[in-house]
């Protein structure tokens, strides 16, 4: 019950940090969605610095899963980088962005093990990134104009950029692709 409970609370608190940010949403909000008390949440992360943490952590952990499935997949480089461009894609049918990206935004209001553990994540995926690029590259799929790092860490910023962009449009999936045509066209041809 207890597991159970902490997974509910992590659960709620990521949905709404995707969707409101940081600072718009509070314990109180997440009791009510759940229906327990604030003291419940409390138990398990007693403040909300504790819980955004841990947040960050389990997000960093998901996204290096998903990764790794990409990466195992028997397809082939650019087929792979279609399909991490997709898990950004696809939190913005419902309504949700990047939880790093959002917490970013609020980055100077955080405590420093909060921006330690968003620095983390940025850093995981980026070296992911750039090994799939390298990849492509070995096998002739692309080039990259500056280094593999460099062009890592600027697909990075407009994916991120692409879902807040995105998000203010009426169709967001629809605008999403819209934003990132270019990039991919020029990466992935007609795939």
């Amino acid at each position: 019950m207890k597991q159970n409970t902490a997974q509910q609370i992590l659960d709620t608190a990521q949905s709404m940090v995707r969707n409101r940010g940081y600072s718009a949403f509070s314990y109180a909000d997440i009791a009510k969605q759940i229906g327990i008390r604030k003291a419940s949440i409390h138990y398990h992360f007693p403040s909300k610095d504790d819980l955004v943490k841990e947040l960050v952590k389990r997000y960093r952990e998901i996204l290096s899963r998903k990764c790794f499935q990409i990466e195992q997949q028997e397809i082939t480089p650019q087929e792979q980088l279609r399909e991490f461009v997709n898990l950004y894609r696809d939190g913005l049918q419902e309504n949700q962005i990047c939880l790093c990206g959002m917490l970013t935004a609020d980055f100077v209001v955080l405590n420093s093990e909060i921006q330690a553990e968003l620095q983390t994540f940025f850093a995981a995926t980026e070296s992911w990134l750039a090994k799939l690029l390298q990849r492509g590259i070995e096998a002739k799929a692309w080039q990259c104009v500056q280094s593999v790092e460099f062009e890592a860490k600027t697909i990075i910023a407009m994916l991120q950029g692409s879902q807040l962009l995105a998000r203010a449009a009426d169709n967001s999936v629809e605008a999403f692709d819209l934003i990132t045509e270019g990039f991919l066209k020029e990466k992935l041809g007609n795939k």
